[in-house]
């Protein structure tokens, strides 16, 4: 419990985004179901004609808390798990939230723009935009640290990207948009605010 507790400490943001996610997939879950699309609509899901023609603007941060399903939350909190603590104590508490919530709303800007290209509108929920904008920033970060950030690897980064975007194409009802824009935009928000310092040594 003791160790728990230190860990919690160390990332806890990670912390508050895994527990407010379940917190509002439960609240949707009991009072109408989180796989009715009209539900999940009232509670801020994201629809290209409801935020461009009624300027519902805040569906693009309000979807990143709501999701299709246990099986869509589980995944979705189980990679913000396993990756978010370590970039939050790699790269510090405010640098993972603007990771976590700009990475999450250019995804989801992403899939909106996708939407306008195709004119195929569907209602969209989940946070993976943000957990993939955190999986590109830890593949930065990881290249900036010479290929290791405690026990993650480079290659098990590339890898755990690969199918994950992999998983995605070959499945239906999967807002890939979202999470190709999340991954670039993680990546791309680590390059500006990532910059360890060098460590100098004196030679003796």
């Amino acid at each position: 419990m003791e160790d728990l507790r230190e860990e919690l400490k160390k990332e806890p943001l990670t912390a508050v985004l895994l527990i407010l996610n379940l917190l509002v997939f439960l609240a949707v879950e009991f009072t109408g179901g989180s796989e009715k699309i009209d539900y999940m609509l009232k509670f801020g899901a994201a629809y290209t004609p409801l935020i461009l023609e009624d300027g519902e603007w805040y569906r693009i941060i309000t979807s990143m808390f709501l999701h299709f399903g246990i099986a869509h939350l589980l995944n979705n909190m189980l990679m913000l798990f396993v990756l978010g603590g370590r970039l939050e104590r790699t790269v510090g508490k405010i640098r993972f939230m603007l990771i976590y919530f700009l990475g999450g709303i250019a995804g989801n800007l992403l899939s909106l723009a996708a939407d306008l290209k195709t004119l195929d509108f569907a209602v969209s929920a989940g946070a993976s935009g943000a957990v993939f904008a955190v999986m590109g920033a830890m593949i930065y970060v990881v290249l900036r640290k010479r290929g290791r950030v405690e026990d993650i690897t480079t290659r098990q980064m590339f890898i755990m990207a690969a199918l994950s975007l992999y998983f995605g194409f070959t499945s239906s009802g999967v807002d890939n948009a979202a999470h190709i824009g999340g991954l670039i935009s993680g990546f791309l928000l680590a390059v500006l605010l990532y910059h360890p310092r060098k460590i100098r040594t004196s030679v003796p």
